[in-house]
């Protein structure tokens, strides 16, 4: 199934009781978050767009029978990549542009003789026309959603996704560390944007996107622009730098000169909040309720979670490929937290307080995986 010299860091043992218990005979995943979680790979710059986009005409799959060797199957393109740093070595090819990759995918399920068997795929990652391609193809395959079933293998994590998301996790500190002292009144959001995105890059991060917005700007992710940063601005962040595929999450904030009494005191009740939410996340709590807590704690100080549009979620599972995976921490949901869960960690206050963190969910209490920048005082750039 795989090379020696590529350690396997997904669960596969979890994964395949999962098949049984779902009665599959096989999976194929298309997303990238599954295809780099099953493969070990994460295919960076222009290939990933082969995972992005359901439509893609040299999209990557994935087929893994419950017994038997995985399967790649991928344009040309794709093929030295996935051979060199993938521990899955099947590869099967098709040419791009003038064959579906899907009529490649039901030869190989016919050739593994699952075409009479009940298969998962991913509902949310295979359009409605090649759903109907594969069904015109494989007339008597039963096929079924995995996309539930999915998300609960990857949301407990390995130790070796561990390690790659703390590696991520001090990359990303690094960078802030490296970045916040450097801003100046009069360095645009677009400026100082550009740095942090080089530093993380530049100290091993595969790649790297976020948002970092001056509190005058009142239109968070509208892309940095050139709003200029003065004495006094709150800075907003929200980043994420990936390694191998996995990403380190936080969110950090900082004040351009010496903050007032009140703007201190409004940091210092924020934090105090957000540890205590981060205290809430403990095997065997719901995921609705840590969200819940957020709300009364900051209806208790007149602020509203949900203010400017945003507060949707206090908090979401990490993983493999797109930073945020089930479990979502927002209202209503019925998900029980469990040991080795990886969440981050991210109220959203008063327009611009956001701090975030990755913890894993331990019997003990919540691990900090991103401690390397302390958020104990509000972060003052002098």
């Amino acid at each position: 199934m795989a090379d020696k010299g590529h350690s396997i860091i997904a669960n596969i043992d979890r994964f395949n009781e999962f098949m049984g218990r779902n009665q599959l005979a096989a999976v194929v995943v298309r997303s990238g978050q599954n295809v780099t979680y099953l493969s070990g790979i994460a295919y960076p710059g222009t290939l990933a767009r082969l995972l992005e986009f359901p439509d893609a005409a040299r999209g990557v799959l994935l087929l893994w029978p419950h017994l038997g060797q995985p399967i790649v199957v991928l344009d040309k393109t794709a093929e030295r990549l996935t051979l060199r740093d993938s521990w899955v070595k099947r590869v099967e090819t098709y040419d791009a542009y003038t064959e579906s990759p899907y009529s490649r995918l039901c030869k190989m399920i016919k050739d593994e003789r699952l075409d009479r068997e009940r298969i998962g795929f991913e509902e949310n990652y295979v359009s409605a026309a090649h759903w109907k391609e594969i069904q015109n193809l494989l007339p008597h395959l039963q096929m079924v959603d995995c996309v539930p079933m999915m998300d609960e293998v990857r949301w407990i994590k390995t130790p070796g996704e561990i390690a790659l998301l703390k590696k991520g996790a001090d990359i990303l500190d690094d960078a802030y560390l490296e970045v916040f002292p450097t801003v100046r009144p009069g360095d645009t959001e677009r400026e100082v944007h550009s740095r942090m995105v080089a530093s993380c890059i530049r100290r091993g991060a595969n790649w790297a996107h976020g948002m970092l917005h001056s509190s005058t700007n009142l239109i968070p992710y509208a892309g940095e622009s050139d709003t200029v940063f003065k004495t006094g601005d709150v800075i907003r962040t929200d980043y994420v730098a990936y390694v191998q595929g996995y990403p380190g999450h936080q969110s950090r904030s900082a004040v351009l000169g010496k903050p007032s009494a009140e703007l201190q005191h409004e940091y210092n009740t924020y934090r105090d909040i957000y540890r205590m939410t981060i205290d809430q996340c403990r095997p065997g709590v719901r995921a609705g309720d840590v969200y819940q807590f957020v709300v009364d704690e900051f209806q208790k100080q007149g602020w509203k979670h949900k203010e400017g549009g945003y507060g949707a979620l206090v908090g979401h599972g990490v993983g493999a490929w797109r930073h945020q995976q089930e479990p979502i921490l927002r209202q209503g949901s019925d998900i029980f937290l469990e040991e080795g869960m990886v969440l981050a960690i991210e109220p959203f206050a008063r327009k611009w307080w956001h701090l975030q963190d990755m913890v894993i969910v331990r019997k003990s209490g919540p691990e900090l995986i991103s401690e390397k920048m302390s958020t104990d005082q509000m972060y003052v750039i002098e």
